[in-house]
């Protein structure tokens, strides 16, 4: 099920052998302003330590864990910034009830420490962004989150999260070397039962 926003669509619950499921919020539609048209600001680092990030990532991730187990989406939506707010919690359980029937278990992420892949930063919309995963076994949990500003606190404005597998990936397609490009000399190693 897929809900469109207007501005920004990032809250996505999708795993591999999920069907893809979304929850949105929507920001304000900015009034427009006269003049010459300014560029997009570039994402900015975020001023966030390492505690609040923790803090954020697992509490988020922990809410929605409660919510599926529950069913209960209410206290979810009601910490969410006013823009994602606009789904109702009934709205919410329809978006994940895949993800709930699938009885998908993030409360490993209380104990695990998330592996950034996109540091916090701030969109130009005033947004903060980031990405990561936890790095569990045999299942990552891989997450990508925004939060909006709300009268001086980072509220969650949309949230990404899926399940994928933590095995190597092997390598492209790339040529095996020939026995010619084969590095002369040994290892040091010899198989065990041959003599020197």
């Amino acid at each position: 099920m897929i809900v469109k926003v207007k501005t920004i669509l990032l809250a996505a619950l999708v795993a591999a052998s999920f069907s893809p499921t979304m929850a949105s919020a929507q920001s304000p539609k900015p009034a427009p302003k006269p003049g010459p048209s300014r560029p997009a600001q570039a994402p900015r680092p975020a001023d966030i330590d390492k505690n609040g990030v923790l803090i954020l990532v697992r509490s988020t991730l922990l809410g929605l864990d409660q919510a599926n187990k529950t069913g209960n989406y209410t206290v979810l939506r009601d910490l969410g910034a006013p823009g994602f707010q606009t789904n109702t919690a009934a709205k919410l359980a329809e978006i994940f009830a895949y993800q709930r029937n699938q009885n998908l278990d993030l409360s490993g992420v209380a104990v695990l420490e998330p592996q950034l892949s996109m540091l916090p930063q701030i969109e130009s919309t005033g947004m903060m962004h980031m990405a990561g995963f936890f790095p569990s076994v045999p299942t990552q949990i891989r997450f990508e989150l925004l939060y909006a500003p709300v009268q001086g606190q980072w509220k969650l404005f949309g949230l990404s999260v899926s399940l994928g597998s933590s095995a190597p990936v092997a390598p492209s397609d790339a040529p095996a070397p020939s026995a010619a490009e084969q590095p002369r000399g040994g290892t040091g190693l010899r198989p065990s039962g041959s003599k020197p």
